[in-house]
């Protein structure tokens, strides 16, 4: 199964409602979408999301990385050979993860499909069934609170909060969402690098004290700041966890041999695609750290992807992987199906994805 050519499309998808994080807010999920087409006609697909804020990535310059340069380095290799295609990939360019990752996705598909099985299956079949949490974006108390019970009306049992503009409203919006679902309902909360490390040793300290019940904080500081995250980490009750502060396995093994985190968040937007995210989970394993496996505002091609690496490795205990079902439809035939808070694998070849609609 030898790399033909690869084409790249683009799939913009209204949201259900504006997404709003300490850092962005956003309408639409806009992926870059790439084919893979081999020498046998089979067709791998991959996609990425521009998030340019946290990876730097915008969608023409994943277009332009994947054409200029990921492109001419793999088209005529060989399926069979998927490492090597990995290692070429890698040293195509530099950085560019979210480009990368849209083409080691389609890859991945292809292998599946090259070995007739799920591709679950191929990295370790641990489960074929997952439960995600769904994200709260950040609003007046009063709006995170009403989104929050239409949430668990829909049978979400665990809610991701973004928080992070301002410590004192964040008290507030806590204070409100949790006297409104409860204390059956899961919550986490997301300050994507929008507190100072002392001020999140006040808030998270506060946050405990009063009950509020708070399953972890994510990301509470600036991602270049490991001392500021182990500092956190080391006087706080809540456990913290690492989002952008970890990107490449190198990362990750720095986190975890500075114990500057109590867990990490994987998304392949990061790692570059399940190759490297592998690598995440085998050092997590080996530093007796537990995994979330996350997304960026992605569509469901490459949710899809992350669905199966979640899906086959024990170390992620916490999934995340809500994107699909915050866009207002589904363009993707096949691929991981969702009943709000349930994700199941079909059992088609590769990410048994068939086609994709509204596709330019």
């Amino acid at each position: 199964m030898v790399i033909k050519d690869i084409v790249i499309g683009h799939l913009s998808v209204p949201l259900k409602k504006p997404f709003k994080t300490a850092v962005r807010s956003v309408n639409n999920v806009d992926d870059v979408i790439v084919k893979i087409v081999t020498d046998t006609g089979s067709v791998g697909f991959g996609s990425a999301a521009s998030t340019a804020l946290v990876t730097g990535d915008t969608t023409e310059s994943i277009k332009g990385a994947i054409e200029n340069y990921i492109k001419k380095s793999i088209v005529g290799m060989d399926i069979e050979n998927l490492e090597a295609i990995f290692i070429k990939l890698d040293n195509s360019i530099v950085g560019n993860t979210s480009a990368k990752a849209a083409v080691d996705i389609a890859l991945y598909d292809l292998y599946g499909q090259a070995y007739k099985a799920p591709l679950y299956k191929l990295l370790g079949g641990f489960r074929k069934k997952l439960k995600t949490d769904i994200t709260i974006s950040v609003n007046s108390p009063e709006e995170m609170a009403r989104d929050s019970i239409e949430a668990i009306k829909l049978g979400y049992k665990t809610l991701k909060i973004k928080v992070g503009k301002d410590s004192r409203l964040d008290m507030d919006r806590m204070r409100t969402i949790r006297k409104a679902v409860g204390y059956e309902v899961n919550l986490r909360i997301d300050a994507n690098q929008g507190w100072q490390p002392k001020e999140a040793i006040r808030t998270l300290d506060e946050l405990y004290e009063e009950g509020l019940r708070v399953e972890l904080v994510e990301q509470p500081v600036k991602a270049w700041d490991l001392e500021g995250l182990k500092l956190v980490t080391d006087n706080v009750s809540i456990p913290v966890m690492a989002d952008e502060s970890v990107f490449s396995p190198k990362d990750a093994a720095r986190v975890m041999e500075m114990r500057a985190a109590d867990l990490i968040n994987i998304k392949l937007m990061k790692t570059g695609g399940i190759h490297n995210a592998l690598k995440v989970c085998s050092l997590a394993e080996v530093y007796g750290m537990e995994c979330m496996l996350g997304c960026m505002l992605e569509g469901k091609v490459s949710v899809t992807a992350a669905v199966h690496l979640a899906a086959a490795k024990s170390v992620i205990t916490k999934i995340d992987l809500d994107g699909p079902v915050l866009c207002s439809r589904d363009d993707v035939l096949g691929g991981a199906s969702y009943d709000n808070s349930n994700i199941a694998l079909t059992e088609g070849y590769g990410l048994g994805i068939e086609g994709i609609n509204n596709l330019k």
